[in-house]
Parts: C-alpha cells; structure tokens; sequence
C-alpha cells in the first residue's frame, strides 16, 4: 500500500509537487524543476543547496553535516541543507537568491583561424531527365550518374522513387562527403546549415552554422543542466554508474538542453531545424560518453580507459535531437583518459600542432587539460582542478551570474574596490575574482606563503568568524544578500588546491619535454573562466608558468572555435585525426612524481621561488 502523497511548495515561483515521506528537498526540487544550486550532486559537501523552511517540525531534524555548513544566525532564521534535509509532512520551501540556478556569464567564442570552406555536407540540385521506354534507368542510377555519389542511405533510397516523381525529377541532394543523406524537392542548394556544439562540464554551447557561406548565423548557450547531480565530472560519472537508468537521465538532460538552444536559435534567425545536416560535437571523455549513452563507469577506474577513441557518426534521429532526421551527430577523437575532442579542438583552434618552438594551452576548467609542445610533437594531460574557480567549496562563492564580485583591487590601507557581473549589488564572489582577491591579499602581506592570514595585522576588514580568521570583500549594507562577503582560511586553501593541480601538472609536462619556464614561447589560456582571469595575478598565486605577459594570449572558448572550423573544412578533420599521432597522453595519477609536485605547488607561488621571479619581488618587499 502506497503511503499518503505529500505536497512540497517551493517560494517564491509557486511549483508544487507531491512525494512521499522521507524524499530530500534537493530530490523533490529535481523531480518539479526547481533550478537549485548542488555543485557537489547532493553529497553534503559543497554548502550550496541552502533553502529556508519555516515550519522546521514538518522536516527531518538538523544534521552535523548542515551545523557544519551553516552559521547559528542561519539555523535560527529556519536555514537547512536541501540534500539533507527530509520531508515529513505538508511544507513550503523558499530558495534565496543565493540558491537558485540562474543564467550564467558564458564565454560562448573563441580565437579562430581562417579556413577554406569545404564542409562534408554539401547540396546540389539538379533537374534530371525523365525516364521513358527506351530510358528505363534505375532511378537511384540515375541520380547517382547526375551527382557523382555511389552510396545512399537506406531511408532516403526508400522514399527516392516518390520525391523523384512527386518533384517532377528536379531535386536537391544532400551529400554527406560521397553518401547522399537526402532528396528535397525543388532548389534548396541555398539552406545548408551545421551546428557546432562544445558540451562543457558546466556549460553547453551551440553556434549555429551557414555551411554555404561559412557564417555564423547564431550563437545560444546554457548551464550544464547536469550540474544537479554534482559539479564534477566524476561526481557525474558515479551517479550514471549506480543505474542504467541514471546515465539514461543523464543523457536526456543534454540532449534537451542542445534542443531547447537549437529550436531558440532556429526560431530567432527563421531557420528550418530541417535543413540542418550536421551537429558536430566536442568535450572531455565523460561528456562525450554521457551524450552518446555510452556506459563513462570505467573511465573513473584504472587505467581509465575509453569505450572509443576515434570519431564516430550517428544518425540524428538516434540521438533524439531536433536537427533533420537522417543528419549526422558527429565528433572530434578522443586523446586518452578525460583528455576528449575538445582538447583535439583547442589544438586545431590554437595551430600548437604547426607551431614552431614550444607552446603551452591550459583549458581551466572544472577538469583542466593541458597540452605542451609543437610541431615536432606534443605531450598532454588532465588535472581535477575542482569547481573551486566556478565557485564551489568557497563560502560566498558563486557563477558567474548577475551580481557576482568578478573584479577585485585592494589599496594600501586594505579597501578594496570591486565591480560584479551586470553592475548589480554583490551577491556572493566568483572564480576571477577568488583569483584576485588571494593575489592582492599575498601582495600587502595579509597571507603569506602558506596561505595563512597575518595575525600581526589589524585592519577593519580582518576578523574571526565563526570559522577562524575571515577578510570582508564587501559590507552587509553593501550587498544584495544582507550580511557581509568574505574570504575565508578554507576558501583559500581551495583556491591554493585548484591552482597547484594546475600548476603541478604544467610542471610535469614541463619535465617529460626537457623544458623551462624560459623554453616557453606562448601560453594559450583558453575556457570560459580563463578569458576573465587577470594575468598578473594569476601568475602571483602560481596557477600558471611565471613568463612575460606578452607570451600570454587569452584564446577564450577555442574548443566551439576548433569545433566550428572542423564543421567547416574537410582538411581539418582530417588534421584532427592526425593530431593523435602527434601528441602523447601522460596519466598524472600514474606519476611517481605527481605527490611531489603537488605539494611544492601548494605554496604562493610555489615552494621553489626561484620559479617565479616576477613574484620574488613582492615577497622581499610586500606592498603593506
């Protein structure tokens, strides 16, 4: 017998739905489409899932894990963790702002370079002669003589004969390299499109593609609806592992994101979802598994291997997504481990692979891939660098949303000036501006080396809060949230985390290519968060390679840039696969030096000092 239903009201959008006793809120949030924050997937370790309940005797009772995520002032105005928190009778739940899920600043372009013009998809139209008693050709002859092709898909060979006569035997073909994909009636040679898509780890986005004029007709971008269940790709790849029907759910969730941005861009520029032949996608080894339903368990296992590694085609209509029926979802190869297409995208999109001397392409993100060397060959890895820089496991962190800190100056005296996303009242603080703010703390001697705060100072914005010693970026009367925003002990610590996987990964290529900080002739940053970080401070806390800005270039979303170009040009494509025999993958987990290296890592800027001598200076004399 099936317990009474009970009815969950989340505030202030009014959705309703009913669960049955002992559901989380986080769960019931998911099963009504609520948008709540859950970077860590429900695991009660990012803080983020926070909701008021005013009624806390229709709730479960609170748990360590919430009074270790939550101030007493919290607790007292009805504050609980949604992941933590059951329900157990009839109870309306309020998201604050802080909470929600909302659009975020997505870096959605990226550095291209010029290409030729040579797409696999391709439309001809021709006006064939009509068969007659003494012209009894097959009709798929006599479209194959007309267009130079051999091979036709069996769905479109199936309805030939109707469209030829229905057409009066003048048609448009599309040809997908040497197989025809479709027969239109009429001249349709003109509405040829492509839609190229980089499937983030936190972000989706779409630019949709005149492939007879090598334009881009549109641009449209989403959160990763994923992020519900955990900010992290191995987060993700646990969940999809414990159910078939999990990576089902999954896959779903993407899959609807690209449609719900495809029927926007469609229904904005007015072009028909049916002339679009091709979607070519890019991201790292789990995404790539997850949007194709490919089972990602193994990737998280030694010695994380793949299910595939070299592209693939599937029909569109497999796939489920909006695009014509019989058009190709398509993809880049992998490299190895979580090293995906969208590194082979950054590759094409950079030309490290035709580039003379050294260069090194750091794509920061939740998972960072990292890429050395040139033209004489390449050597690659990836970091879990965290989702500390999109804002996870730091106290007031958050996207980059309307009202985030993404800008961060502290003077002399130790006020500090900021400038948040779209101008609004600081909410909470986001990736670029964590960067910023641990830089310009180090530079006026507030934190040392260790990343531990100077107790000899004092200063107004220095206190101890309720977890140690805490520096105020923005006062309550300030904020849009009402009590003031700080950086803690522990969000450095995070930041000094995210940077060393970073660095100690750089550094290790550095070591298997036989080169120097002084070796290197470019640095590409590329990823949406990278384009937003300032250089300089960057380099003070020691995330990357300490060389002179002028070798820095920000390349910013080069995974959709690389993926664009390979849409459209054959030559590319074909670059793309050689790339593989160009670049080596080296597995960090597998490094005997990997601990070492970290760990050095760890300090600002590093334990070797001597690795960064911009920043010897700030430490023989900080700027107090």
């Amino acid at each position: 017998m099936v317990g009474k239903l009970l009815t969950v009201v989340f505030e202030p959008d009014g959705r309703r739905v009913f669960v049955s006793a002992g559901m989380t809120i986080l769960e019931a949030a998911r099963r009504t489409g609520v948008g709540l924050r859950s970077e860590c997937g429900g695991r009660g370790v990012c803080g983020k899932c926070r909701v008021i309940v005013r009624d806390q005797h229709a709730v479960s009772d609170i748990t360590d894990v919430e009074r270790k995520h939550l101030s007493k002032v919290e607790i007292e105005c009805g504050y609980r963790l949604a992941c933590q928190t059951r329900v157990l009778k009839d109870v309306s739940i309020m998201i604050p702002l802080e909470s929600r899920l909302e659009s975020i600043k997505i870096l959605t372009s990226g550095f291209e370079r010029i290409v030729n013009l040579d797409p696999m998809v391709r439309k001809v139209y021709v006006a064939l002669s009509k068969p007659s008693l003494t012209d009894v050709k097959p009709d798929f002859e006599r479209l194959s003589d007309a267009v130079g092709v051999v091979e036709i898909d069996y769905d479109v060979l199936k309805i030939l004969p109707n469209i030829l006569h229905e057409s009066n035997w003048s048609v448009t073909v599309v040809l997908y390299g040497d197989r025809i994909i479709g027969v239109e009636s009429g001249d349709t040679a003109n509405e040829v499109y492509g839609l190229a898509v980089d499937i983030g780890t936190s972000k989706v986005v779409c630019h949709l593609m005149d492939l007879k004029r090598g334009e881009t007709v549109g641009v449209g971008s989403m959160e990763n609806p994923q992020v519900i269940h955990g900010e992290d790709i191995i987060s993700r790849i646990a969940y999809a592992s414990s159910d078939s029907r999990n990576l089902h759910e999954l896959q779903k969730l993407v899959i609807d994101c690209i449609n719900n941005i495809l029927n926007g861009l469609c229904g904005k520029y007015g072009v028909d979802s049916g002339r679009i032949y091709e979607l070519l996608f890019v991201g790292n080894t789990a995404m790539h598994h997850i949007f194709l339903g490919i089972q990602p368990k193994y990737l998280a296992l030694s010695p994380y291997t793949p299910a595939i590694k070299r592209p693939i085609n599937v029909k569109a209509k497999d796939l489920s997504i909006n695009i014509n029926p019989n058009g190709i979802v398509s993809t880049l190869p992998l490299i190895a481990g979580f090293v995906g297409s969208d590194a082979v995208a950054d590759i094409l999109a950079t030309g490290i692979h035709e580039f003379d001397g050294n260069a090194l392409l750091i794509d920061i993100g939740t998972n960072t891939e990292i890429v050395l060397g040139g033209r004489d060959g390449m050597i690659c890895c990836s970091c879990a660098s965290g989702p500390a820089f999109e804002g996870a496991h730091i106290k007031h962190g958050m996207k980059a949303v309307s009202g985030a800190i993404e800008r961060v100056k502290i003077s002399r005296g130790l006020e500090v000036e900021y400038s948040t996303v779209d101008g609004s009242k600081p909410r909470g603080i986001c990736g670029s501006a964590i960067i910023d703010v641990v830089a310009e703390l180090f530079r006026h001697g507030v934190i040392d080396r260790q990343g531990r705060f100077n107790k000899n100072i004092e200063a107004q914005r220095l206190r101890r809060g309720e977890s140690g010693i805490e520096f105020i970026i923005a006062w309550a009367s300030e904020t849009g949230v009402g009590y003031d925003i700080t950086v803690t002990q522990k969000d450095i610590r995070e930041v000094q985390l995210a940077k060393a996987a970073i660095y100690s990964g750089c550094s290790i290529l550095m070591g298997k290519k036989g080169v120097t900080e002084k070796d290197i002739d470019r640095i590409f940053i590329a990823g949406a968060f990278g384009n937003y970080i300032n250089p300089e401070n960057a380099k003070v806390i020691g995330l990357i390679p300490d060389v002179p800005i002028e070798k820095i270039m920000f390349v910013g979303n080069a995974a959709i840039a690389g993926a664009k170009m390979v849409l459209l040009s054959k030559d590319l494509r074909m670059q793309a696969e050689s790339i593989l025999k160009l670049i080596n993958y080296h597995e960090l987990a597998a490094d005997p030096n990997f601990n070492n290296e970290f760990m050095n890592a760890l300090p600002i800027p590093h334990a070797d000092i001597n690795r960064f001598p911009s920043v010897k200076e700030l430490i023989i004399h900080p700027n107090i």
